[in-house]
């Protein structure tokens, strides 16, 4: 059975997204996807659906859905706080983490992304995953090219989202702790043009806390510190060569751009290092002025970075506890705490 999510108010930068298209850059087409996969991973294990299941990205608030055809079973992860509101006029504060399912004419209103906790980014999964057509094998919304999601843009008022409706009487799970971020420099390694500086250039990138400007999209991060210098004018530009996200280009005015999922597929500009994929998630929170730091490791504690990882998001995922209904009554826990004799029946 289908269920249908009608956008009431878009939001601010609310798009479909998933683990994004992959083997395409050859054909210029960037992959898109998540921010924060992990952040995106754990939404959708508290709904029950496999990690690469589409769902919402949340870049601010102000996104409202009303339940059109359901029942709809959601989770929220992230730094976020939403509500909803029921048809008969009772409202419940929906808190990030746990799962609730949504009966027909429910509203969820999104109201803040909280800032400095995480900030920056959140995900919306629904149980079934979002049933926007795919493109290319994702239906990542890739907003420059208008790929993927609803139409290849953001949300806006009187969309509709297609899911699969939820069995009522399924358990809903919540998290004992949220997935958390480390606090720690963000690992790269060197290169692909890091000849392209000096060794005292090299130092400084390492040495700088860089902050994190308000010049930020879904295609890339502009930091700000003090000017890296190439070794020669001539070196701040090259021949233009393939890029990934993550790659750290630094144009001639020295200021490093770190790439996301949207980035272009080949760029000009020398690339002094690239974050290691188990720690690319983390930039999705860098709000303008965050500092960060870098750390250069080698490919092999990059590969066991990422096992790490993977590792921490499936015991994660294990840890989950069932939970009650959104507003609902607990009725266990009632049953097994101290009671006055006489006032709680069980039949």
């Amino acid at each position: 059975m289908t269920a249908i999510l009608r956008v009431l108010s878009g939001g601010a930068g609310c798009t479909v997204q998933d683990a994004g298209r992959q083997g395409q850059r050859h054909q210029g087409i960037p992959s898109a996807g998540w921010l924060d996969a992990p952040l995106a991973h754990a939404a959708n294990a508290l709904v029950g659906n496999t990690p690469d299941a589409a769902a919402l990205e949340l870049r601010g608030p102000g996104l409202h859905l009303r339940i059109e055809q359901g029942p709809v079973r959601v989770a929220l992860a992230g730094a976020i706080s939403a509500s909803v509101h029921h048809a008969d006029g009772r409202r419940w504060p929906l808190p990030p983490w746990r799962s609730a399912t949504l009966a027909e004419g429910d509203v969820l209103k999104i109201s803040a992304l909280q800032q400095p906790q995480m900030g920056g980014c959140a995900v919306l999964a629904v149980a079934g995953g979002l049933q926007v057509p795919a493109v290319l094998c994702s239906r990542a919304t890739y907003a420059r090219a208008a790929l993927g999601g609803l139409q290849g843009r953001m949300l806006r008022a009187g969309d509709a989202l297609p899911a699969q409706a939820a069995d009522p009487h399924a358990q809903d799970w919540l998290a004992p702790a949220p997935w958390a971020l480390p606090d720690a420099p963000l690992r790269v390694l060197w290169g692909p043009q890091d000849d392209h500086f000096s060794e005292p250039a090299l130092a400084q990138f390492l040495s700088t806390t860089w902050q994190a400007t308000a010049e930020q999209d879904r295609m890339g991060w502009r930091l700000s510190g003090p000017a890296l210098k190439h070794l020669t004018p001539a070196h701040a530009d090259i021949a233009s060569d393939g890029v990934a996200p993550g790659a750290i280009q630094v144009p001639a005015n020295g200021l490093p751009i770190v790439l996301g999922p949207d980035g272009q597929t080949v760029g000009g500009y020398p690339k002094i290092a690239t974050v290691i994929r188990a720690d690319l998630h983390r930039l999705a929170q860098a709000w303008p002025g965050r500092g960060l730091r870098f750390e250069a490791v080698s490919r092999e504690a990059a590969l066991q970075a990422l096992s790490t990882l993977q590792a921490q998001e499936a015991a994660w995922a294990a840890s989950l506890l069932p939970c009650p209904p959104l507003g609902g009554l607990d009725e266990q826990a009632l049953y097994t705490q101290n009671l006055i004799s006489g006032v709680i029946f069980k039949d």
